[in-house]
């Protein structure tokens, strides 16, 4: 508990910053989703105290994710009761907590470096493509979208193109000189002051863009910004109307078919999705502090659970919030549970003066978050680790871009996968020849698929020729493989090829019997035959 509380600056000034940026994006979500917008808020309270109370990881941050938007209105219309859809919640909370338990989070382990972080530059990308639009007044899709295809009949090109053509001016001043405050506030100059670090930027730039907005409804009203270009939180009344947003969930709908199916995918999509938040978001902490997979299971379960009870939306990590949390400086978890606690003091006590802060102020702090993520020279360092990291990671990028977060990383898995395969393919068999001599090194797993390439170069061999077959290096070899050889060695002599074969130190690939083959004089000549291996 100690250790929670000594970066509780650090931790509350990135909290403010997470605050901001969660508002918008929880109601953005819950509008997205056909939910109460007030679905969106309780989600987004609840990923940050009860998940940030159980997580194990220090700078992840949990929400309502734009990832489960399409499954989440999908399900509401299907269950057509929204009881019934948080009965599936707490459901998917349930077992979430038992796959924690059964240790399925080890999954998260078998994703490629170049996927992850391909990701993290998609997501960077999206946040820059995505919230252009409301930083120039066009607000026509929801904020936190981050699918190529919008709900409103576009595309994440086209909403720019028509962005262009609806640009609101008042909307361009707050975003440009709140691009500029968080430009100026990265300098040399500004860090230097001490006392100009301790106010976060993205809290400043909130306060001037509000400010800004102000004038303009004061002192020019015919460009003041609509109240569409506003955050929009829902307002109560007194303390009774504010209970009324909360609903439990209905426990007649247990017997419905359709609320466990529902219950299984958001379960399943909300834990992938987790596992890759948390493997990105440790990719980004400057300490390198590896965040428990499993433990996260739990905790993401423990606030589906709760969420549902409460009225709220499904959550997961997100990598959005999170990349906002270590940008802003956070050091521990303790600025996730924090934003949780203002988040819920701010829409029970100041719900009016949210409601001021203009989108265009809040789009830009996205945008500056989405250009560290998506830096040139992270392009850079693949395309000089060579094709192998670069192809997958560019190929994650474009297909989360032109699909969504959870297909673009199945893709780029599988390109990642392919060349494993390939890289695996071409340096487990190495084969050099001089002056009819030929060296066939067999090397760590020789699978079936290397049989083509084996089986060809063995055809190759002259008349007349010595060939080494060393097995010393194999780990493991496939016995499509073998057979090959063995055939080979049976005809050899009909070429007068002699032929040495070196054993493996493997059990697995020791069976090499001193039988000479038929037509051989040479006792370094011996047939393989690993049928008594595994």
């Amino acid at each position: 508990m100690k250790k929670l509380f000594q970066n509780v600056t650090a931790d509350l000034s990135a909290s403010i910053v997470v605050l901001l940026v969660a508002i918008p994006l929880c109601l953005g979500i819950a509008l997205g989703s056909g939910a109460p917008l007030f679905s969106g808020i309780i989600a987004g309270v609840v990923g940050g105290i009860v998940v940030g109370i159980v997580s194990g990881s220090q700078l992840s941050v949990s929400g309502p994710a734009a990832g489960l938007t399409v499954i989440v209105a999908a399900a509401i219309l299907k269950l057509q009761a929204f009881e019934a859809f948080l009965l599936a919640v707490v459901i998917a909370g349930v077992i979430q907590i038992i796959l924690g338990f059964i240790k399925a989070g080890v999954i998260g382990d078998y994703i490629p470096n170049a996927v992850i972080k391909g990701m993290l530059a998609a997501i960077g990308l999206i946040l820059i493509l995505k919230q252009f639009p409301h930083l120039v007044g066009y607000d026509a899709d929801f904020s936190g979208d981050e699918s190529f295809s919008q709900n409103n009949n576009e595309n994440t090109f086209s909403g720019l193109s028509h962005a262009v053509g609806f640009i609101t001016p008042a909307a361009v001043i707050i975003g440009a000189v709140s691009l500029f405050i968080l430009i100026m506030w990265e300098q040399k100059l500004f860090k230097s002051k001490k006392w100009i670090q301790i106010v976060p930027a993205p809290l400043m730039v909130v306060i001037i863009a509000t400010l800004i907005s102000e004038w303009f409804k004061t002192n020019n009203p015919a460009y003041a910004l609509e109240t569409k270009h506003l955050v929009a939180l829902p307002i109560s009344t007194d303390g009774k109307n504010f209970l009324s947003f909360f609903t439990f969930p209905g426990l007649e709908y247990l017997k419905n078919y359709e609320v466990w199916t529902v219950a299984v995918t958001i379960a399943i999509v909300a834990s992938l999705e987790t596992l890759l938040g948390i493997e990105a978001v440790d990719k980004l902490d400057s300490l390198k502090r590896v965040s428990p997979p499993n433990r996260e299971l739990v905790a993401q379960g423990a606030g589906n659970i709760i969420s549902g009870m409460l009225r709220g939306l499904p959550l997961t990590s997100v990598i959005v919030r999170s990349s906002a949390n270590v940008n802003a400086g956070a050091k521990t978890k303790l600025s996730a549970i924090l934003h949780g606690v203002l988040m819920l003091l701010c829409v029970y006590f100041i719900p009016s003066i949210l409601n001021k802060i203009p989108l265009a102020s809040l789009a830009a702090i996205l945008i500056f978050t989405g250009y560290k993520l998506a830096k040139i020279p992270l392009f850079k360092d693949f395309y000089q680790k060579g094709w192998d990291q670069f192809v997958p990671f560019v190929v994650t990028i474009v297909a989360i871009l032109m699909t969504d977060l959870l297909k673009g990383i199945l893709i780029g898995i599988a390109v990642g996968l392919f060349y494993m395969i390939r890289s695996n393919f071409r340096s487990s068999v190495f084969v050099v020849n001089d002056d009819n001599r030929f060296l066939f090194r067999l090397r760590k797993d020789v699978s079936f698929l290397n049989k083509p390439i084996i089986k060809r170069k063995l055809e190759q061999v002259p008349e007349n020729a010595f060939v080494l077959i060393d097995a010393t290096r194999a780990d493991f070899i496939d016995k499509d493989v073998i057979e090959e050889i063995n055939n080979f060695m049976k005809h050899a002599h009909l070429k007068n090829i002699k032929v040495e074969i070196k054993r493996s130190q493997y059990k697995e690939v020791h069976a090499l019997f001193n039988e000479p083959v038929n037509g051989f004089e040479t006792t370094n000549s011996y047939v393989m035959d690993f049928s008594n291996t595994h």
